[in-house]
């Protein structure tokens, strides 16, 4: 299992829906997050996108020196920017931090946010400029020269002169559940995500992404994106889920949904369409809860569980044809350590990265107390 983390550029804290608890968005904080999330063996990191969020591109670029392994999963936007300037900044990042960039074409799905960005386009519309765009991004990073003139993309004679180290380019990742979104998918993605539904809805997602590329001769990939929440009981766990959104009144979950409404986006409205309205009915199937999706958009449901149970289910969805989890969880620092700690050891082929680290576990507590390691043979004991 490849297992991905969040990097938080809208904000942080404790609680959904309230200012208490909450974290300010600044490099220290980010940076905290990216590190741990380096040290602790994750794959890599998602930064989110949007209005509401520091500038992906930026930020993930300052983080380069800061981190040593950790590859960055960045935002390419169809609509905002031409393919060749994209090309080139992709190029350039994956030049300059060493093969650690992982692309996310992100299309949108609120038409609000982008009439504000300059985007005027219908739904369908999106993703016929997004398929135009790949046509001439993927070319490009491969070093080929490209006139094309298509619906929404021109270009003459388009060139990007230093080239990318991953080869043929760095993978791409992307995310949409319309009969249109899943076309792209089979025709140009790498990876393709879906949000975290039940495995059976996940599973028909998988299966029409397959055939479609199967179509296109080709063979894609599948990763998902959901929160968790892991505790050492099972008890804590649920205890820790109702604790996040404590704050979350009836208005707050009636303003939200009136938000998600104007969203064209099909995997919104699935996501909006998993709880109620209210904090009834919340679980959704076995660990899985929606409480998130009561008041934030995007990524709506978590899992959450004792470190087996969630193995289990992070199992199950493996079974179906995942490889990639890109997890977060409220605060995300703090969290990312749990994860590491209680469930990376359940995984397969992940264990909390410690190895590089010559210092020994935990805390010695008093004055005869030794590594394991290091009692070998000695008389006495702690």
């Amino acid at each position: 299992m490849n297992v991905f983390w969040f990097i938080p550029l809208h904000g942080d804290g404790r609680y959904l829906g309230t200012t208490e608890g909450a974290r300010a968005v600044d490099y220290g904080y980010i940076r905290q997050v990216a590190q741990a999330v380096d040290r602790l063996g994750f794959e890599g990191a998602l930064l989110p996108t949007g209005k509401a969020c520091e500038d992906a591109w930026i930020a993930a670029s300052s983080l380069i020196p800061v981190t040593e392994r950790l590859k960055f999963l960045v935002a390419v936007r169809p609509g905002l920017m031409h393919p060749a300037v994209s090309a080139r900044m992709a190029s350039t990042f994956d030049r300059l931090s060493g093969g650690r960039l992982l692309v996310n074409i992100v299309t949108g799905g609120d038409p609000v946010e982008l009439a504000s960005d300059g985007v005027f386009l219908g739904h369908d519309e999106r993703y016929y400029q997004t398929g135009e765009f790949l046509d001439v991004w993927r070319k490009l990073v491969q070093g080929e020269e490209v006139t094309y003139e298509g619906d929404y993309i021109r270009t003459e004679k388009g060139k990007v002169v230093y080239l990318p180290v991953q080869k043929p380019y760095p993978p791409l990742y992307f995310g949409g559940s319309s009969p249109a979104a899943l076309g792209i998918a089979a025709e140009h993605i790498d990876v393709y995500l879906t949000w975290g539904e039940a495995p059976s809805e996940v599973a028909k997602k998988i299966e029409e992404v397959r055939a479609l590329a199967a179509d296109q001769g080709r063979t894609v990939r599948f990763g998902i994106r959901l929160h968790v929440i892991v505790r050492e009981t099972e008890e804590e766990a649920w205890a820790a889920a109702d604790n996040l959104i404590k704050h979350v009144d009836d208005k707050m979950i009636a303003d939200a949904k009136q938000v998600f409404a104007r969203y064209d986006s099909v995997g919104q409205q699935r996501m909006t369409g998993l709880n109620t309205g209210d904090k009834s009915s919340l679980v959704i199937g076995p660990n899985l809860w929606a409480g998130i999706g009561l008041v934030r958009g995007g990524a709506g449901t978590a899992l959450v569980g004792d470190p087996h149970s969630v193995a289990a289910r992070m199992q199950e969805y493996a079974d179906l044809g995942i490889d990639t989890f890109i997890l977060s969880g409220y605060p995300h620092l703090e969290e990312s350590y749990r994860v590491a700690e209680l469930l990376f050891p359940l995984l397969p082929g992940k264990k909390q990265n410690t190895a590089d680290y010559n210092a020994p576990l935990g805390e010695l507590v008093a004055y005869n107390l030794r590594p394991k390691a290091a009692n070998s043979g000695a008389n006495g004991g702690a």
